[in-house]
């Protein structure tokens, strides 16, 4: 008796703190999936359905293949650069941690991660300038010509990805200097006594017991690549502020299709097949460093 009481205490406990979950999260999730099979221009009250009909003209839309594409690569590219990249620097801090800078060095590549997307990137923007950005100033020491990282479809997906990696990589450092802190010293000290490198423990012992923490930090920096927009929208916005087509990203394209065409059922198409991707993307993850962990 007592147990039921306990159990239905603690159901009643949560009820609230679901509803205003199931409100804020699934309900939006599953009207999306509604929407989808719908026709809407967002100011009619009539939404005839459709069926399978938005999802079809997706397929032939070359804006929207075009975001997918660029959204992947951008996702991806990310994700490469920062998963390795973040766990070399936060395992260079966390043997050094007696130093005195090392305080300095977290919060250094932590800022990025916390300042405002909008300022960021439009200091990014200033970098990437083809006429009077410091990047083409230094690489014409070099003797390469001046590049138009901004206006070529190739080099604008690269500035993305150097500009998201340079975000995300802090929020991952930090992630990891948990990780590294919580690692058993006992394994390091025997492996040092056995001969092994400060390179050899960090292949062979640091990264397998970190597979945890890689496999979320990997999820939340793909999750991420893929629900990007306001680095994309500043980029490639001219001087008033309209935003161009060097960088489209699927974000970006939802937010045209529902607010500029008022195709509010069509947006819903994109993000539900933005919704499976990530979905697809993130088992595929938890499947194979699971497996890789066994």
């Amino acid at each position: 008796m007592l147990t039921r009481k306990r159990w239905i205490f603690a159901i009643l406990a949560i009820l609230p703190t679901l509803a205003i979950f199931s409100w804020m999260r699934i309900y939006p999730i599953v009207d999306t999936l509604r929407l989808s099979l719908h026709k809407w221009d967002l100011l009619s009250k009539k939404k005839p359905f459709i069926g399978l009909d938005n999802f079809r003209e997706l397929m032939s839309d070359q804006l929207f293949l075009d975001a997918l594409v660029n959204t992947s690569i951008i996702a991806f590219g990310v994700l490469i650069i920062t998963i390795p990249t973040a766990m070399v620097i936060a395992g260079l801090i966390h043997h050094r941690s007696t130093s005195r800078f090392s305080a300095f060095f977290e919060t250094a590549i932590f800022i990025p991660y916390i300042v405002s997307l909008v300022p960021a990137a439009m200091a990014w923007k200033w970098i990437f300038d083809a006429r009077l950005g410091p990047l083409n100033a230094f690489l014409s020491i070099f003797g390469i010509s001046p590049q138009p990282w901004l206006f070529d479809p190739v080099l604008s997906v690269i500035c993305m990805i150097i500009l998201c990696s340079w975000q995300a990589l802090g929020y991952a450092v930090l992630i990891y200097l948990v990780g590294f802190k919580s690692l058993p010293v006992s394994l390091y000290e025997a492996a040092k006594l056995d001969g092994a490198t400060a390179r050899q423990s960090f292949w062979h012992l640091s990264v397998p017991m970190l597979k945890p923490i890689t496999l979320y930090v990997s999820v939340v920096t793909l999750v991420s690549g893929f629900n990007v927009y306001a680095q994309a929208f500043v980029l490639a916005s001219d001087s008033q502020g309209a935003p161009g087509r060097q960088v489209r990203v699927l974000v970006l394209d939802m937010l045209e299709n529902s607010f500029r065409n008022y195709r509010i059922g069509y947006a819903a198409s994109e993000a539900v097949v933005l919704l499976a991707i990530v979905l697809v993307l993130t088992l595929i993850q938890f499947t194979l460093l699971r497996e890789k962990g066994r």
